[in-house]
């Protein structure tokens, strides 16, 4: 709030949906979860669906995304990776 903005002409901001679930939290929209892990390795790989991602049963359409012990990430849909698209050495497209 500045000090221009009185109490009464402040506007109620809508809220997002948020909720924890067992393995992560729902967001708007998004559910993110923990697949698995493994402490020793030290890889994380994590869930994403949204309403156009979701586990139907018959086939995975949710976004993984796999984080290494150095930090770098690799995300999989719908059977195979993403790879990152490099334009120079360093360089996303």
């Amino acid at each position: 709030m500045n000090r221009q903005t009185k109490p009464e002409e402040l506007k109620e901001v809508p809220t997002v949906h948020f909720k924890e679930t067992q393995y992560g939290f729902e967001y708007g929209d998004v559910e993110i979860t923990r697949v698995c892990s493994d402490g020793e390795k030290g890889w994380v790989l994590l869930g994403l669906k949204t309403s156009k991602y979701k586990h139907d049963g018959t086939k995975k359409s949710e976004i993984q995304i796999y984080i290494t012990k150095t930090g770098k990430v690799r995300t999989f849909s719908d059977g195979e990776w993403i790879a990152p698209t490099h334009k120079e050495k360093g360089q996303y497209k």
